[in-house]
């Protein structure tokens, strides 16, 4: 990936929401995002600034109310994935989105590094159909400009119902961080976010 022109594109297409942004009643907004292990997804999106609460779950699939070790077997065609709340006078979708595509690979199909599945895919999930085109004229920026050496296989796809899940999964990086998983996976995302990210990062 060519990260500085990913940075100054992202950068870039960030202000596109803004104006929309302003015309909306409502001060808050929800996506649900899937880009592997929602562990990972969850500790980065709760330490920027303007998210309210991320929540794991799945998503996208056919089984209904479906366990974790259920989605494990990639037979319940749910993704991993994280619902995003944020506030909209401290950020915006575009944002949002800028941060997914940094922090995991969307060129990787079923997969992102070890973690191998349909149930890791890369996806959004959209609520309206502002959200799908904000999503959609992303993605095909980053294809134009030829950002990632492949092309992107991220499905954006209209969100039919989104699957908490169990208590143990929410906040895992938080409460897990000598794990090995979170030493080896979590915290090398986390630290790419954490430098490009900077200035955005949550006041602790």
């Amino acid at each position: 990936m060519k990260n500085s022109l990913l940075i100054f594109l992202l950068l870039s297409i960030s202000m596109m929401g803004q104006d929309s942004n302003k015309k909306n009643t409502s001060n808050t907004e929800t996506i649900t995002l899937g880009g592997g292990c929602y562990w990972c997804i969850e500790a980065i999106f709760e330490n920027l600034d303007g998210v309210k609460t991320v929540v794991s779950g799945f998503s996208g699939g056919t089984t209904v109310n479906p366990s974790y070790d259920e989605v494990c077997t990639g037979k319940t065609g749910h993704a991993e994935v994280v619902q995003i709340t944020f506030d909209k006078s401290k950020t915006n979708l575009d944002e949002i989105l800028k941060v997914f595509f940094t922090v995991h690979d969307p060129t990787t199909l079923n997969r992102q590094g070890a973690d191998v599945g349909t149930q890791y895919r890369s996806v959004i999930f959209y609520r309206n159909d502002e959200q799908r085109k904000t999503a959609t004229d992303i993605i095909n920026d980053l294809n134009k400009n030829k950002v990632y050496n492949n092309p992107i296989v991220t499905k954006v796809e209209p969100l039919k119902k989104f699957y908490k899940a169990e208590n143990y999964h929410q906040d895992y990086y938080e409460y897990n961080k000598n794990k090995p998983y979170c030493r080896l996976v979590i915290q090398p995302k986390l630290e790419k976010f954490e430098k490009v990210f900077k200035d955005r990062l949550k006041k602790k």
